[in-house]
């Protein structure tokens, strides 16, 4: 495969990692947030704080079993994560806020569920170009993968 084929595949598979985490978060916060009662900036907030927790969680678990010290899987798991994950947090909450009755919609409607489907997805694709990009300059995902595989750079042109 080709060094822009790989560029593209590790940036959708850094994308789906980020896209699991927030859909983690997302899901379980607006869960929460339903059975308490709270409004929608409350669900927002912890929806967030949940999804940069599993997504940080889902990239240090791996580093963690490569034996990389938790001292240091903090720093490299914000370092991959954090525009990703701040990028897909704000598309997503916008477009859950753009559709109709999504934020007073409950875990058992359809709706919910639709919505933050189509939120997710939206999310998805606004995040790939910024992982694509951190990608080929190295930084992103690419460090976090750099541990997975011995400890190899690999730099890929756009």
């Amino acid at each position: 495969m080709d060094d822009k084929g790989s560029l593209n595949n590790l940036a959708f598979s850094a994308t789906v990692h980020c896209l699991t985490g927030c859909a983690i978060g997302e899901v379980l916060g607006l869960i929460i947030a339903d059975a308490l009662g709270w409004g929608n900036f409350a669900s927002i907030v912890l929806a967030v704080v949940l999804a940069f927790f599993f997504g940080y969680s889902l990239t240090m678990l791996p580093l963690l079993r490569a034996d990389v010290a938790l001292a240091s899987a903090i720093p490299l798991a914000f370092a991959s994560d954090t525009l990703s994950i701040t990028v897909m947090e704000i598309v997503d909450n916008l477009i859950m806020l753009l559709i109709p009755g999504a934020m007073d919609a409950g875990p058992l409607d359809l709706l919910f569920w639709g919505s933050l489907a189509v939120a997710l997805a939206i999310a998805f694709v606004a995040a790939y170009p910024v992982n694509r990009y951190l990608i080929a300059q190295g930084k992103g995902h690419a460090v976090v993968h750099e541990y997975h595989h011995g400890g190899h750079e690999q730099h890929y042109d756009d």
